[in-house]
């Protein structure tokens, strides 16, 4: 069975840094695209940055400069490292992995992390 187990989250101060990490396993062979997205309560999830298995990489332009994300295909792991983190920065970060393909050939579209929370308060 699949499974995106993610890491890293808690509580800091504004300017302070996290570095999130997201695990997949479950006969994993490959995955597509590997990403972060944010939810606060009453608003819908949000892409923070993704990545592909080539290292192609986009952010939300309120992230840019200031996170970066990072993968290891070998792990199908992916890193999101936060820098300068700012209150509005504050929700669940819920991983995603796209295009994944096990070693018994079977393809699934969509898998998602249970989520780890970040707060960013003085």
């Amino acid at each position: 069975q699949v499974q995106l187990v993610e890491s890293g989250g808690g509580l800091v101060q504004p300017g302070e840094s996290l570095r999130l990490s997201c695990a997949a396993s479950g006969g994993i062979r490959s995955i597509n695209v590997m990403g972060w997205y944010r939810q606060v309560p009453g608003k819908e999830r949000e892409l923070v940055a993704g990545i592909s298995n080539r290292g192609t990489t986009n952010y939300a332009d309120s992230v840019k400069g200031r996170f970066t994300i990072s993968g290891d295909n070998a792990k199908n792991t992916v890193y999101l490292q936060m820098n300068s983190l700012k209150p509005e920065d504050t929700g669940v970060y819920y991983c995603n992995a796209v295009g994944i393909i096990l070693f018994g050939g079977e393809r699934l579209p969509e898998r998602w992390g249970q989520g780890t929370q970040v707060t960013v308060s003085s």
